[in-house]
């Protein structure tokens, strides 16, 4: 159960104000989408999405031993923020 709580802390902060979630509430507002339709519509590309992100992470740990995968992984993230901050520098 720890590991389920840890788990689910991570993703939901991680996907706090994301793309992902400001799209929803686009498609939320207004009457054109019944709120029920754009729940079960998220709901459902998420969980698409997580599966695929869980077979390619089995999948990398599988054929991918002896690589440092959690650096890798962490160098890529601190790369997309120095490339934004760069952006933000430049004002683009």
């Amino acid at each position: 159960m720890a590991a389920f709580l840890l788990i689910f802390a991570t993703v939901f902060l991680a996907e706090l104000g994301d793309k992902t979630q400001l799209a929803t509430l686009l498609f939320s507002t207004g009457k054109q989408h019944a709120p029920l339709l754009v729940f079960a519509a998220a709901s459902a590309a998420l969980i698409a999405s997580t599966a695929v992100a869980v077979v390619l992470g089995t999948l990398a740990e599988r054929y991918l031993v002896g690589l440092p995968l959690k650096m890798m992984a962490g160098l890529g993230f601190v790369g997309i923020g120095l490339w934004i901050l760069a952006e933000y520098v430049r004002g683009t």
